[in-house]
């Protein structure tokens, strides 16, 4: 009986995320629909990540509308996939139970099959409500352990070496992660996912880890991971010669590059090992057909340009050139034989014949994910500051193990990239390194995110959070974020079911935003069919001018949007206290006054976007 290997499909989820900053709409989504109910993939990841927030911000769609759409039409064929952070769901905060309770029914209600969980910090203590949570209601609680590396330290100096400093020792080891999957198991997880977000796991390493996985688990063990650094396909190969259950592929004009592999090479791997995948490869061709338009439509909507696309290869009607063929074969005895640079550079051969993305050498010698990297890299063009860009990358390893050396992945790959950025910034204003913070970094040392992998100098703690314990958040005092009555809409609440409420309590700005919009312009349409010929509402009173600026102002630092403003007009303020709260590349940035004085006026709203050295307040 010949082998099977179940195949998820990424396409509509992580493969537009990757390289289409998930804008696909809903209409360009249910175009793919009626072919991915025949192409009989084993499941199909299609919400979470940044999928929720990406469709309200950008798209005016409704998240929930958009999971319920795909289960309509593609049913029981294939499993819904949704990522989710753990405990902190899509968020920077950790949640109630109460809410992750909602969320897992009403995801799993909306035709989810399968939350992959995921932790920033693999603190198995992050998962375990999701998991109870996802098994109560039915669905498949799929456990991803993150992949990462330890960071290349500097070598200590010659006075260092005399004091008896060494290099750290290897943290992210093979037992580390495989006592992190027994750990999921332990807790009920249905299936472990080795999860290498950032595309830099190797074969020989890929293959070495399923195959302990396997030794060591009852459950099945899926590979997800990505081809920026040139390891994607050549490690995928890897891990199905080791045993793995299910590997994660997308179609071919969302595949390679910073995406996963595409199914169509998995498709020849299988067929020249007699694995069969079930995957109905002419609808893929169809889905593919939508998708080579959609690409094109993504290119110029979200980007003005035509990026380059892979030359299509259809495995049912197209013949591989003799040459190509052998490479086939080549990396695959290359895999079975564990030759880990034959592979490789036979799966890259690959993937250069069809026009697929040649490897990004900088990420693969950085050994960071490619999108903490381009966060940076525009965090400091809007900062007019990419000059000190390799300053902040040799700063990751000590910015890093300073913060209990955290896995990179979202989002604490974000929070140490960033602040890496605000120590080159402090280092060349001539200030103290972290002087500037955000608060996402504080509450990661602080301990709000979890138990880090190392522990923290305490003395390290004390100096960014005041404190020298560890301080785990409490969500006991979690507040519900506000719901109130909207005049505008005819005084309904922002939030009038479950799922809104959710919405709001995940994404407060943007779902405020969207909810408004969406009751505002339906209250208006009733209102204009109720009464057609109804007098045009007075125009609003312009806002009053505000005052000229004669005493002391707070600018902001970096360009961002105005969260939360922490003072009102008339307030008494100290020098060095926190007046307004600015996001900027995700992270949550606590600005603070330099002056002492009573707040005279405001010059911002919240969720006002601002550039660098806009006065946001001013105080006398």
């Amino acid at each position: 009986m010949a082998r099977t290997l179940k195949i998820r499909d990424l396409s509509l989820r992580d493969g537009q995320q990757s390289s289409f900053a998930t804008r696909m709409n809903q209409e360009q989504i249910n175009r793919c629909l009626p072919y991915y109910k025949e192409a009989n993939f084993y499941a199909m990841e299609v919400w979470g990540g940044a999928v929720p927030d990406s469709v309200m911000r950008y798209l005016n769609e409704n998240p929930w509308t958009r999971l319920e759409t795909i289960h309509k039409a593609v049913g029981e064929v294939s499993k819904l996939t949704a990522l989710s952070r753990g405990r902190n769901l899509f968020g920077y905060a950790p949640y109630t139970d109460e809410i992750i309770d909602g969320f897992c029914r009403n995801a799993i209600q909306s035709g989810l099959g399968i939350m992959r969980i995921f932790d920033a910090l693999n603190d198995v203590n992050n998962v375990k409500s999701t998991i109870k949570y996802v098994k109560q209601y039915g669905g498949i609680a799929d456990c991803a352990v993150c992949y990462t590396v330890d960071p290349k330290y500097p070598e200590p100096t010659f006075f260092q070496k005399l004091l008896g400093k060494k290099k750290p020792q290897p943290v992210f080891t093979d037992a580390y992660f495989v006592d992190k999957a027994k750990q999921m198991a332990a807790l009920g997880a249905d299936m472990i996912t080795i999860k290498d977000m950032s595309g830099l796991i190797p074969p020989r390493r890929v293959a070495t880890l399923v195959k302990l996985l396997k030794q060591n688990l009852s459950i099945p063990v899926d590979f997800h991971t990505h081809c920026t650094p040139g390891y994607g396909l050549a490690s995928v190969l890897a891990a199905i010669v080791a045993g793995a259950d299910v590997v994660d592929t997308n179609c071919w004009f969302f595949a390679g590059g910073t995406g996963a592999p595409a199914i169509e090479l998995i498709h020849v791997f299988c067929q020249k090992l007699g694995i069969e995948t079930g995957v109905n490869m002419e609808a893929v061709a169809k889905i593919n057909s939508e998708l080579r338009a959609i690409r094109k439509e993504l290119n110029q909507s979200v980007f003005g340009t035509e990026k380059p696309e892979p030359t299509y290869f259809n495995p049912l009607t197209d013949t591989l050139p003799a040459e190509i063929d052998a490479l086939f074969d080549a990396a695959i005895k290359a895999a079975q034989n564990d030759d880990e640079q034959a592979c490789i550079d036979t799966c890259r051969k690959i993937e250069a014949h069809f026009g697929f993305p040649a490897p990004n050498e900088l990420v693969q010698k950085a050994e960071i994910p490619g999108g903490m990297y381009s966060n940076m890299v525009a965090q400091l063009k809007q900062l007019k500051a990419e000059e000190i860009l390799p300053r902040a990358m040799e700063l990751i390893p000590s910015v890093r193990l300073s913060a209990g050396l955290p896995p990179l992945v979202t989002p604490t790959s974000q929070i140490v990239g960033a602040q890496a950025v605000n120590c080159a910034m402090d280092e060349k204003a001539g200030r103290p390194m972290y002087t500037n913070k955000s608060s996402q970094f504080v509450g990661l040392v602080k301990g709000e995110y979890g138990k880090t992998p190392v522990e923290i100098d305490p003395e390290f703690r004390f100096k960014i959070c005041g404190v020298r314990e560890e301080t785990p958040y409490d969500t006991s005092k979690y507040q519900m974020q506000p719901n109130p009555e909207l005049p505008e809409a005819g005084g309904v609440k922002l939030a009038e079911n479950e799922k809104e409420v959710l919405l709001l309590e995940l994404f407060p700005l943007v779902a405020k935003g969207y909810l408004t919009g969406v009751k505002t312009k339906a209250y208006q349409a009733k209102a204009a069919a109720e009464a057609p010929k109804a007098e045009a509402a007075p125009a609003k009173a312009e806002a009053k001018p505000k005052a000229a600026i004669t005493g002391n102002t707070v600018v902001a630092p970096l360009p961002g949007r105005v969260v939360e403003i922490l003072v009102k007009e008339g307030d008494e303020v100290k020098a060095g206290q926190d007046v307004i709260i600015l996001e900027a590349m995700k992270m949550e940035n606590a600005i603070s006054t330099d002056y002492s004085g009573k707040v005279k006026q405001i010059l911002v709203a919240g969720g006002e976007s601002v550039q660098t050295n806009t006065i946001l307040l001013e105080i006398e």
